[in-house]
């Protein structure tokens, strides 16, 4: 059996009502004016879902960061039913609604982490509520030292939860993927975290998808070496699609697809 190979996993990040690319590391409720955003479109999210869904790109994800997100991603849902998961601001009480509203899968992160800690009876809860195979869990992360901790609210709040072999094992009795933004590296356009892709690849037991500084096609060839083709790689400020000059949309799709086709 020929063995998988990493896929582009396409996302739709909502910041006020509009599809923007953003500096991750600079998301702050206390200082809002220290944002860096590198592209916002005019675009409305529903045809980012539509270009997606016309070219097969299935497993994509699109985030709220922040208030006035919740139209913005209806309408991109509305545009490709069960094609994209949600994220941001979800909880055991909206979960469903947000699968009524389309979402193949609500995504998790904030809510598993009241006053930043880590709460085993939360993530049962919203298991239990959609099931485990509608959920994905996002343990976005900073780096400390040579270690990685979950980040929480917008990547703001560092938890006590290191990501490593045990947590993850953990977490994925419960939900039936991950999702990793690398903050300290999001938007930036600087590479990816290898480090961090390789030890993904070694741990996760689900499908992952990890986001995160990703600036050339090749980063897909990267990321399936590095990680033996467990990891899923989005691609985000670097794209033409984003106002990028460093990748052409068509091209990453071509080489997904050709590398889809071998697996």
């Amino acid at each position: 059996m020929t063995e998988r190979r990493s896929a582009f996993r396409p996302c739709i990040d909502l910041h006020g009502g509009q599809v923007k690319q953003i500096v991750g590391g600079t998301l702050s409720d206390i200082n809002p004016n220290n944002l860096k955003t590198n592209f916002v479109s005019q675009k409305p999210p529903a045809e980012f879902a539509r270009l997606y869904k016309d070219n097969f790109l299935e497993g994509g994800h699109v985030i709220k960061l922040g208030p006035g997100n919740d139209e913005a991603a209806k309408e991109a849902l509305a545009a490709w039913p069960g094609g994209l998961q949600i994220g941001g601001g979800i909880t055991d009480k909206n979960a469903t609604e947000w699968l009524n509203a389309g979402a193949s899968k609500v995504i998790v992160t904030s809510y598993l982490f009241p006053d930043s800690k880590f709460s085993l009876a939360k993530l049962e809860a919203i298991s239990s509520t959609v099931g485990k195979d509608k959920l994905v869990v996002d343990v976005s992360c900073r780096r400390k030292g040579e270690k990685w901790f979950v980040a929480v609210n917008k990547w703001q709040d560092l938890t006590e939860m290191e990501i490593c072999q045990e947590s993850l094992d953990l977490l994925s009795n419960y939900c039936s993927e991950f999702l990793v933004h690398a903050a300290d590296v999001e938007g930036l356009c600087q590479g990816i975290d290898e480090a961090l892709v390789t030890k993904l690849g070694e741990w996760c037991r689900i499908p992952v998808t990890y986001a995160g500084g990703a600036k050339d096609v090749s980063d897909l060839d990267l990321v399936d070496r590095l990680s033996h083709g467990r990891v899923d790689l989005t691609y985000g400020s670097s794209l033409d699609i984003f106002g990028g000059s460093l990748v052409k949309f068509d091209d990453l799709v071509e080489s997904s697809n050709s590398a889809r086709r071998h697996s």
